[in-house]
């Protein structure tokens, strides 16, 4: 698939089919997230790998979105790594850019992927679940798996909207 169709067919996907995501799969997606961009070449982010049918229903009991990770073949969680982060504003656009790769990746792939941010809300007690140490900071869950087939359509803004004029 080329970068711009990737770009503009991308959907938050939030119906997954009962079919598993493989490990070799999200092995591509954390490979794709390892190239972002990091302010001073820093790489903060870290990834957990979750497919244990379990512990994905213990996470989703976490947000009000229960429903889409609960059904959900893999999430990935994404954390930063107090050790390696130099300025956290930077380093938090760069787990935005791992975190965007990600889910151009899955697109690629044919999955479909939703960025989960209010689950943030939880933060300690997502954490406390999977053991993590102190250092890492929860930043994203990521729900994948096959999509229902349906339409989904995406709406922007015009540019006209977001593009500042000069003085």
């Amino acid at each position: 698939m080329e970068t711009d169709e990737a770009i503009r067919t991308r959907r938050s996907v939030r119906e997954f089919t009962r079919e598993p995501v493989t490990d070799l799969e999200l092995d591509r997606l954390l490979e794709a997230a390892r190239w972002a961009p990091s302010g001073l070449n820093n790489q903060p982010w870290r990834f957990m790998k979750i497919t244990d049918a379990e512990l994905i229903e213990k996470l989703s009991m976490m947000t009000r979105y229960r429903g889409v990770v609960a059904g959900a073949g893999a999430l990935i969680a994404v954390f930063l790594d107090a050790g390696s982060m130099y300025d956290r504003t930077k380093d938090l656009m760069s787990a935005g850019a791992a975190i965007q790769n990600i889910l151009l990746e899955a697109q690629d792939m044919g999955l479909g992927s939703c960025w989960l941010g209010e689950i943030l809300t939880r933060s300690d007690s997502v954490k406390s679940e999977l053991a993590v140490p102190d250092d890492l900071e929860f930043v994203a869950l990521i729900a994948l798996g096959r999509p229902v087939e349906r339409e989904r359509v995406g709406v922007r803004h015009p540019l006209s909207e977001l593009v500042i004029p000069l003085p």
